[in-house]
């Protein structure tokens, strides 16, 4: 029997935790990390800043901030499909980014990526991020559900205490529906960018098989399945088609 759909919501916000943290690390250990690369950068030395961000993003110390100077790095690099890329996990992390949404477009629109059609929730709930609504969900539940225990258990039921176990079991169940919707749409957790240039997405598995759409860097693809070193995806315009497995990376970690 499958369980509840809150339930799991809240299983799921609880097991972000260790990814919006990361793993334990030296606090003043990553600063001076940081610090080195954005002062490579800041000098112009593209490749050692890039290797410093890096070494962050491995030891899963994860925040917008982190990714940003990341994708400006990979940027300055000459390295477009990874600089989208970055800009994506940040704007994951953080979708109120201006920077990282202004730097995002203008790596697209001198690259020509290619993008995924977003649907309805995509394009009316970015407001918050998958995770946050999740968190909202099982916040707006729980918080419902103490006040069902209190009125049930009460002799007087206060029209107000009422009205508010309507409205979070309303906010619970409208959060839920955005987590799906969100889930489902072209940015969900199998969205990946291309970080190779010019990739051709084929028919089949094999270099030989037919083209179905050239990819220039930084363009978006949802993985649909994998077979080897081949992945399926779903394409911009509507189209499917292999790629191989290691020109893309998925944005979520």
């Amino acid at each position: 029997m499958r369980a509840p759909l809150l339930l799991l919501l809240t299983a799921a916000a609880l097991c972000l935790i260790p990814k919006a943290f990361g793993a334990p690390v030296a606090h003043a250990e990553v600063d001076a990390t940081f610090a080195k690369a954005n002062a490579d950068y800041a000098a112009g030395h593209f490749p050692t800043a890039i290797a410093g961000y890096e070494s962050l993003v491995k030891s899963r110390q994860w925040n917008p901030s982190l990714f940003y100077d990341l994708g400006n790095a990979y940027f300055r690099d000459g390295d477009p499909g990874r600089a989208i890329l970055n800009y994506e996990r940040a704007l994951a992390l953080d979708p109120a980014q201006p920077e990282a949404r202004a730097n995002l477009q203008l790596v697209r629109d001198q690259a020509r990526a290619l993008e995924l059609s977003g649907n309805w929730a995509e394009q009316h709930l970015a407001y918050l991020t998958r995770d946050q609504y999740a968190w909202l969900a099982a916040a707006a539940f729980w918080g419902a559900a103490a006040i069902f225990c209190g009125l049930y258990f009460s002799r007087r039921r206060p029209v107000v205490w009422i009205f508010a176990l309507l409205l979070l079991g309303t906010i619970s169940a409208g959060a839920a529906c955005a987590v799906y919707e969100l889930e489902a749409g072209s940015a969900g957790n199998d969205l990946a960018i291309v970080t190779g240039r010019n990739i051709q997405a084929r028919l089949a598995t094999a270099e030989s098989a037919g083209t179905v759409l050239l990819l220039p860097a930084g363009s978006e693809i949802k993985i649909l399945s994998t077979r080897g070193n081949w992945l399926y995806a779903a394409l911009p315009n509507d189209l499917r088609g292999w790629i191989p497995a290691q020109s893309a990376e998925p944005v979520r970690l």
